[in-house]
């Protein structure tokens, strides 16, 4: 075997396989104009990812008359939108956590409004013409250790006690075999609700939705200030938009704004691709499209590409001192990128010997309850939306309806949503807040990775990873 192939190809870096892909797809780097001069518009939208982009095209569905500017730092699809796991479903597996932290009934409403934006999404992406790579087959969540399988139950349970049964099936050992083998797979459990996506193409082909709707979109045309009033003003290096309504779509970097960052700390997950094996899949039995991931709390998720690849994510990188989303261990911490190499190593063992072709990392906004926050800034016209904590690419969509929602001024079934309207958990202020975080972070990985070996955490690592339940928060809670 050629211990060359256990180690990622490149050194880590911002830039993901899937938006290189998207742009070879495009035939290169197509950028729209920088945006030089004043532009005066209805509403600014700063930011080009998922929550910009459906956000425009929310306003421009509900109320087409309004005039629309959209800016973006680098290209639209460059950041989180072109750089996660591409996997697709909403909160029917958060019911239990939801249900703990806003209500049994607030949590099935919110899950409901995910189904809505699986089936918003769906239709998007199967629009004849649009290659976005579309497979849906549900998302399934495995015990690869004891100390996992006591979890199944929970998802079950919580699901026959809210009446929705059908939304999370448990899966015995032999049922998990049949969708894909692996020595170390126990018991799961499937969540019928599931797609992946390749998401970078999705954010460039929001992208051209957008254009074609009439949005004018600015890329490489980052915002360098916004001066509050009415009308707000959106300044870039070479430009201004004067606009009533802004919307501020920028991800985890609205840690760095007063009214979000209480309740916001910036995580960052890594991602390896290896290259294509699809006679390994075929030898492992994974011949369906579904998303799979384990169930620690910085979990492995994994899918495969139509091509025979398979991209393995670890949700546990550094966490950046008081937001700083500059912090380069967000993007290039070698650690980490081998942290999920070792995750494709250990639970997908036939592909020990396939080489990793790409390994990237970036930022993930992580709120204090695990939900995402929709609100408008008191005494202004400027939106904002974050904290998806990892699960964007359904939940932006439901960003989007929201912020149009609140841009309009409108009370309707988004903007009553809890996401919208519910009391706001805080973190803990710095240095408690990092300095913590990554206390606890290194206590559940030790704890984690000694239950993988079927032995028990070190006590001073058992105590640190018990320590958000004290505060009520569920980051990082086991």
């Amino acid at each position: 075997m050629n211990a060359a192939k256990h180690h990622p190809s490149a050194e880590p870096s911002g830039i993901s396989w899937w938006f290189e892909d998207a742009l070879q797809a495009e035939g290169g780097q197509v950028a729209s104009a920088v945006l030089t001069g004043e532009l005066r518009v209805d509403v600014a939208i700063v930011g080009g990812g998922f929550t910009g982009l459906w956000t425009a095209l929310a306003l421009k569905e509900r109320s087409p008359t309004q005039t629309i500017a959209l800016i973006e730092s680098a290209l639209c699809g460059s950041g989180a939108s072109g750089s996660n796991g591409g996997k697709v479903h909403g909160y029917w597996a958060s019911l239990q956590g939801m249900a703990e932290s806003i209500g049994e009934d607030a949590a099935l409403a919110v899950a409901r409004a995910g189904t809505r934006a699986q089936d918003a999404i769906r239709a998007f992406a199967t629009t004849p013409g649009r290659d976005v790579w579309w497979r849906e087959a549900g998302n399934i969540r495995v015990s690869t250790a004891s100390a996992q399988d006591k979890k199944i139950d929970g998802y079950t349970s919580m699901a026959r006690r809210l009446g929705v049964p059908d939304t999370a099936v448990a899966l015995t050992a032999e049922q998990v075999a049949a969708r894909c083998r692996s020595p170390v797979f126990r018991g799961g459990v499937l969540f019928p609700e599931g797609a992946n996506v390749h998401p970078a193409r999705l954010a460039r082909a929001l992208r051209m939705a957008a254009i074609e709707a009439g949005v004018a979109v600015f890329e490489n045309s980052p915002m360098i200030g916004l001066d509050r009033g009415t009308p707000n003003r959106v300044r870039t290096p070479q430009g201004q938009i004067i606009a009533r309504e802004v919307v501020l779509a920028t991800n985890a970097a609205l840690a760095g704004e007063a009214e979000a960052k209480p309740h916001l700390s910036v995580f960052s997950s890594y991602a390896v691709m290896t290259e294509a094996a699809p006679a390994r899949l075929q030898q492992m039995g994974w011949a369906g499209d579904e998303g799979i991931a384990d169930l620690r709390m910085f979990l492995h998720y994994f899918r495969k590409t139509p091509d025979g690849r398979v991209l393995m994510g670890s949700g546990s990188g550094p966490i950046a001192y008081g937001g700083n989303t500059a912090d380069p261990a967000l993007t290039q911490d070698p650690a980490s990128a081998a942290r999920a190499e070792r995750g494709l190593r250990r639970l997908l063992p036939i592909m020990a010997d396939v080489a990793v072709t790409k390994a990237w990392g970036g930022a993930i906004d992580i709120s204090a309850d695990r939900l995402p926050f929709f609100r408008t800034i008191p005494g202004t016209r400027i939106h904002y939306g974050c904290g998806y904590s990892g699960h964007g690419v359904n939940a932006t969509y439901v960003g989007g309806q929201c912020l149009a929602a609140l841009v309009l001024d409108v009370k309707d079934e988004w903007s009553s949503l809890p996401l919208c309207t519910r009391s706001l958990p805080r973190f803990p202020p710095d240095p408690f807040r990092t300095l913590g975080a990554r206390a606890i972070r290194w206590g559940i990985l030790a704890c984690e990775e000694a239950e993988e070996n079927e032995q028990s955490g070190p006590m001073l690592a058992r105590a640190l990873a018990a320590v958000p339940r004290v505060f009520g928060l569920r980051i990082g809670t086991r």
